[in-house]
């Protein structure tokens, strides 16, 4: 099956994207306390400091306690974990190929410290039957500098606060939890006690620290602690995201542009910018917390690709493009260090063939990256995504579906976008996203729309009949006599 017949029959079960739409929560009563249905049997709760971004991996057998059938499960967050926390899946770890459960956020009590994820099974757990959830999420903005500032040439390290016991809304009999830093250089953690006075954690193995086993433990049981890494790379933040995707029917091409406002996260520079002092270590390359490039892999097939930032067009990037691969690869003005700030547009058109595809009915299905933007290997993280999903004028009855995490969907709306030589103006679809990292960064975006054919030929008779009109007014003029007649 062709990936858009397939794109097709997705969806079949996506509603129309008429109307403004929040991200799915559910509302519950201001007492609410998650039911103790269910016990965790055994937890490992794994969590990644490899990447400019936290990743979190917890793996679970719950057990249903209760005397029927449960099929909700409830994930606790901090108020100020809940405002940080992106792309929560779950998914059954025996069964990954079954896709992912449905995730939803509990509005209950603005006021709580204490904020829930609803997971719902997709068959009831019977009693006293037990299955394995795979649960993983990342947090942005999870480091601080620490020194906050450092010379030029320093190392940097980034301090992670943490809960040596994982989040849980239930009984868990035994769990661990492990740290796996970006190199074995760990300065600082935190130490606590094990099930009995003479043992003492973490285990430090190369780059790992590992907490527990630990005997069972009460729901909402807590350990904060600290681990301090060194962290040789950009702590890249994307605070904004805007992008532009312009589909065009009458000239088979789509045009994306991006706008970012970047910012680095890391350490402040204790003195000012020595530019020549950075032009000679460049001779070495040594391990820098600096931004220096940014590569951006696009579509095979791209074409016409700009870069600028507030100055203007910068000259210091690189496009190769094949049959195989098309990259863009950036230089800022300068190297961006901690505490910096840089905004900057890129842009590129494709052939419409590569995305875009006309239906049995009629209609049309365009797929394409949800965003793409650098790929890096120490990762970016974004706040806030705007994208904006420009069609050609007349279409109607459009459609969506975004392969992300439920709750990483803000917002979504169906507007219109008027420029020149238009009449009523092209169908804008805009879709908002918070929390993003860029393991998210192909994604498939799926729209479905139609276009009568009145609004097909809209514009060209539009264009037809301005044209005639300048000649017959042309013509007319060309009529009048402007001269000066001489009276004998």
């Amino acid at each position: 099956m062709k990936p858009f017949t397939v794109a097709t029959a997705l969806l079949g079960l996506v509603s129309t994207a008429c109307a403004t739409s929040g991200t799915s929560r559910i509302a519950l009563p201001t007492e609410f306390k998650p039911p103790q249905v269910f016990k965790n049997a055994n937890l490992v709760h794994i969590i990644s400091l490899e990447k400019n971004f936290v990743k979190e991996q917890i793996n679970v057998v719950i057990e249903n306690i209760a005397s029927d059938p449960q099929d909700e499960y409830y994930i606790p967050f901090t108020a100020d974990q809940m405002a940080r926390v992106g792309g929560l899946e779950v998914r059954d770890r025996k069964e990954a190929n079954d896709g992912k459960f449905a995730v939803e956020a509990v509005d209950y009590d603005p006021l709580s410290d204490v904020q829930y994820y609803r997971v719902r099974l997709p068959s009831p757990l019977q009693p006293g039957g037990q299955q394995t959830l795979g649960i993983s999420f990342y947090y942005l903005e999870a480091y601080r500098p620490l020194p906050a500032s450092i010379a030029q040439d320093e190392a940097q390290f980034l301090a992670h606060d943490f809960s040596v016991y994982a989040p849980s809304s239930y009984v868990t009999l035994k769990q661990k939890t492990e740290i796996k830093a970006p190199s074995s250089n760990i300065p600082d953690y935190s130490t606590v006690s094990g099930n009995d006075e003479s043992e003492t954690f973490p285990q430090k193995i190369g780059s790992k620290l590992t907490y527990g086993p630990f005997g069972e433990k009460p729901a909402g049981a807590s350990s904060p602690a600290t681990v301090r890494v060194e962290f040789t790379n950009p702590v890249t933040h994307v605070s904004s995201l805007e992008r532009d995707i312009e589909v065009s029917h009458w000239g088979g091409n789509v045009a994306f542009e991006e706008r970012y406002t970047l910012h680095h996260r890391g350490a402040n520079l204790t003195s000012l910018f020595n530019r020549v002092k950075w032009a000679q270590s460049q001779y070495f390359k040594p391990a820098t917390s600096a931004l220096k490039e940014l590569r951006v892999p696009l579509q095979v097939g791209s074409v016409d690709p700009y870069f600028v930032d507030t100055i203007g067009n910068v000259s210091t990037s690189k496009f190769r493009s094949s049959k195989r691969e098309a990259v863009l690869e950036l230089k800022p003005r300068y190297p961006i260090f901690g505490g910096w700030k840089y905004p900057f547009t890129i842009g590129w058109n494709s052939n419409a063939a590569n995305f875009l595809r006309r239906t049995a009915t009629g209609g049309y299905v365009l797929k394409v990256p949800f965003f793409e933007g650098p790929k890096q290997n120490e990762g970016i993280e974004y706040k806030h995504i705007v994208l904006r999903v420009i069609l050609p004028e007349g279409s109607e009855n459009v459609k969506f579906y975004a392969d992300l995490p439920e709750m990483s969907i803000t917002e979504s709306s169906i507007g219109v976008h008027k420029t020149f030589l238009d009449t009523t103006g092209r169908t804008l679809l805009t879709i908002k996203a918070h929390n993003m990292v860029d393991e998210f960064r192909d994604r498939d975006l799926i729209i479905t729309y139609e276009t009568p054919l009145a609004g097909t030929l809209r514009k060209p008779v539009v264009i037809f009949s301005s044209m005639l009109a300048v000649y017959v007014a042309a013509w007319l003029v060309g009529l009048v006599n402007v001269g000066f007649s001489t009276k004998k």
